[in-house]
């Protein structure tokens, strides 16, 4: 089994947070504050590989399949200027709605 090791840090908190982390070890919830911070920890790195894989994803599925159709018939392709008064005309459509 890998052996954890630690290292002890000093960190500055705005108050409602330090004092959100020991109501938090205070109810029993955590142990300690450092596991309060590692669980913390451990969910955003969760959180940013969530994000990682759904940026993979939308890659893999919609970007690469239009690359690839553009690259078969680019003929069917938009130039820049169409793909600028493409989105001209969306945001003017988005900015009518709103009114």
């Amino acid at each position: 089994m890998p052996r954890v090791t630690s290292k002890q840090l000093s960190i500055t908190l705005p108050v409602d947070m330090a004092n959100m982390l020991q109501a938090k070890v205070d109810t029993g919830e955590y142990a300690s504050v450092s596991s309060a911070i590692q669980d913390a920890l451990r969910l955003a790195q969760a959180r940013d590989r969530a994000f990682e894989n759904a940026i993979e994803n939308w890659l893999r599925t919609e970007v690469l399949p239009a690359y690839d159709e553009f690259k078969a018939a680019p003929d069917k392709g938009l130039s820049l200027d169409q793909v600028r008064e493409s989105i001209t005309q969306a945001r003017r459509e988005r900015a009518k709605k709103r009114r």
